[in-house]
């Protein structure tokens, strides 16, 4: 299919103008929205786009191929977003799928690690222009609609700190650390000692020196290591974010794992982003974002869970949270968005660009969403209501003057 079928196949709604190499003109869309005009500069990338849209469309805007004229790229995603349920799904065999699992996903020891690299081992003050306080890399609970990106954040942690039901003296192990907020707040809020284990060299430097200035280092301890290499055993297990770079042909040695860690009556807590059905990463994303990386549906976890011998406890699903979550970042790195040029080039922040915009876009109009898997091997281990978990929230939101 030429570039012009495809586009008009797909674009039915806004007002997108399309320059075209050549001289050539396309008017797409119904009209309605913000007035795009777009410039495609080199018949090379004419046909790359027609060829491959979910690679070439990033590549192009990263690499001065599709110029914005008129309009923000924000408004661009957005209207991408909008049209993206006429967009022809490509048909792929099951075998076709396992052997791109199989490549792309394997996530060996050594590929893990280089994986990790490539994102998280950006400089953190990358991350600390667009974040909140805390560095919370991961979807926020957003409560309260008028709640800042800091409030929705702290939410978060509180209420995956509940649904853990930790008790003080309780060891917890934080499976993808990240610069340690979580494990931070969880021993400071539960009395718990957490050990937290990342890939990335970078993470682990800023989440010992937090806990360090933070008088934390004795009940907040961080180190660089996979979780498969973990030995000893937790009451409590907690993962947010980090499932997404295990990769499908590992997630039953992941939940043998995650069984093989937790104590008799201990409870896991698993966060990740979900899809409604199984799929594939996009081919731009896997190449410039998270190489290895796949969110899974819910129906791709459960049998290995149930091989692991665990149990599901309880399941809840995140819509739009981090929609919102992502435009909070957004906003931030647009504010930021000439000392992260002065950091990396203009060629990244395009990149960051369109990673955010199609990132929120994929939340708000292609279903994704998030899901928390709360696991136990006992079926004691908990409350049998979910009272238990609004009472924890709320006793952490209280000022300790007014705690008994």
């Amino acid at each position: 299919m030429g570039l012009q079928a495809l586009l008009e196949s797909i674009v039915r709604q806004g007002d997108l103008t399309l320059k075209l190499p050549g001289g050539g003109e396309l008017k797409l869309g119904d009209g309605t929205g913000p007035k795009l005009v777009a410039r495609i500069t080199s018949p090379l990338w004419a046909a790359r786009i027609a060829a491959k849209p979910g690679l070439y469309v990033g590549e192009a805007y990263m690499d001065g191929g599709l110029v914005l004229e008129q309009g923000a790229i924000g408004e661009f995603i957005d209207l991408i977003g909008s049209n993206a349920e006429n967009q022809k799904k490509k048909r792929r065999s099951g075998f076709e799928l396992w052997l791109r699992e199989r490549r792309a996903e394997m996530n060996a020891r050594a590929a893990a690690r280089k994986n990790v690299a490539h994102h998280y081992d950006l400089s953190d003050e990358l991350y600390r222009r667009f974040l909140d306080a805390d560095m919370q890399y991961s979807c926020g609970y957003f409560a309260r609609p008028d709640m800042t990106l800091e409030e929705a954040q702290l939410a978060k942690k509180r209420h995956i700190a509940a649904k853990l039901g930790i008790e003080p003296g309780m060891r917890v192990l934080d499976i993808g650390c990240g610069w340690g907020g979580l494990a931070m707040t969880i021993a400071e809020e539960t009395g718990a000692i957490v050990d937290g284990v990342t890939l990335s060299t970078e993470q682990l430097a800023v989440a010992k020196e937090r806990a360090e200035a933070r008088g934390l280092s004795g009940r907040a301890r961080f180190s660089l290591t996979d979780y498969r290499d973990v030995t000893e055993t937790y009451d409590r297990i907690v993962s947010v974010g980090m499932f997404e770079h295990v990769g499908r042909p590992n997630y039953q040695a992941y939940f043998d794992g995650v069984a093989r860690l937790l104590n008799d009556d201990g409870v896991a807590l698993i966060h990740a982003i979900g899809r409604p059905r199984r799929g594939v990463t996009s081919s731009w994303v896997a190449k410039y974002i998270f190489p290895g990386g796949y969110s899974p549906a819910l129906s791709e976890i459960m049998q290995p869970i149930e091989r692991a011998g665990l149990l599901v406890t309880d399941v809840e699903i995140l819509r739009l949270h981090y929609a919102e979550t992502i435009k909070h970042w957004r906003e931030r790195f647009e504010a930021h968005r000439g000392e992260i040029a002065e950091l990396y080039d203009e060629r990244f922040c395009r990149m960051w660009e369109f990673y955010l915009g199609i990132a929120e876009q994929s939340f708000r109009a292609r279903r994704q969403f998030n899901w928390q898997v709360q696991l136990t091997k006992s079926v004691y281990a908990l409350p049998i209501t979910r009272d238990y978990i609004a009472e924890a929230e709320q006793a952490m939101a209280r000022p300790a003057s007014q705690v008994a």
